[in-house]
């Protein structure tokens, strides 16, 4: 199996993220640089919205690596998580098949021509470096956990009809999760652990400098302070950071250069999805 060299050391893992829009702490490099280093899977925890996802992403761009994604959800089994076999190819063949014997025909249609390879088997066989992202591990099964042991302990897929395939190139495997479940002990064991909170308040802004360069800095301080107070809320969802750039955008669109009163309450949309939210941050914000 071949191992592929991802970043050369963490200061360099700091520089080739941020070359493709992603803006890196320590922790966040260093455990990344391991994760490539060491082959192992990482799990990278925190609310939803603060970057888990777009760290992937970035690991893929930064890299020249293409990224699978298993977008991880309540009831994923097996065959949308491995693979499946097309059964309308292997009934046509069985009916062309005509009077041949079951134990030849068998032997056609369980082969590579006739499997359907979803995100887990695709990045297993893929011979290009991959990054693999298993996207919100905590919203499946739990025996679904199962299913991901077996590649991410030995990068490897048992088929019972073909044996059991093996990576020729070791992917760069990414969890997330938002911790809305606990995970199991077993998933854990396998891998690293990354914990992304949302970043502080001169942190964000400088996130927000680099994707909206068009807003002034005095408008990306005043957003920054809103976002802050905003998150300090008993909100049902609290602003991403991805909300907090469209958000940038969208005054820059509208032309708005100062984050007043009418601003804000005419913009909300575009950061709290509830009106509930809405309601306790105009209260809480005195808009009107």
């Amino acid at each position: 199996m071949t191992q592929v060299t991802w970043f050369s050391t963490p200061s360099k893992t700091v520089a080739e993220l941020g070359k493709v829009g992603y803006l890196a702490d320590q922790a966040t490099a260093t455990t990344t640089f391991l994760a490539g280093a060491l082959g192992k899977p990482l799990l990278v925890e925190g609310p939803a919205g603060v970057g888990k996802t777009e760290l992937a992403k970035a690991i893929a761009a930064s890299t020249g690596s293409e990224l699978v994604r298993l977008q991880c959800y309540e009831g994923l089994d097996e065959a949308r998580a491995l693979y499946e076999w097309n059964y309308k190819k292997q009934l046509l063949r069985i009916q062309a098949a005509g009077e041949q014997s079951w134990d030849d025909t068998r032997d056609d249609i369980f082969t590579e021509e006739f499997l359907l390879t979803r995100p887990l088997l695709t990045a297993i066989t893929n011979p290009n470096p991959t990054v693999l992202l298993i996207d919100e591990v905590d919203k499946t099964d739990i025996e679904v956990e199962g299913l991901l042991l077996e590649v991410l302990s030995d990068f490897q897929v048992t088929i019972p009809e073909l044996g059991t395939i093996t990576a020729v190139r070791r992917p760069l495997v990414l969890l997330t999760s938002n911790a809305t479940r606990e995970l199991s002990e077993a998933i854990k064991r396998r891998c690293l652990f990354l914990y992304i909170d949302y970043p502080d308040a001169q942190r964000e802004k400088e996130i927000l400098l680099s994707r909206v360069p068009e807003a002034d800095e005095a408008l990306a301080t005043a957003i920054v302070e809103v976002i802050g107070r905003l998150r300090m809320m008993e909100l049902k969802k609290a602003p991403s950071i991805a909300e907090t750039i469209d958000w940038a955008r969208t005054l820059v669109a509208l032309q708005i250069g100062t984050l007043d009163a009418a601003a804000i309450d005419q913009t909300l949309g575009v950061i709290l999805k509830h009106a509930s939210d809405q309601a306790r941050a105009i209260k809480e914000l005195r808009l009107r």
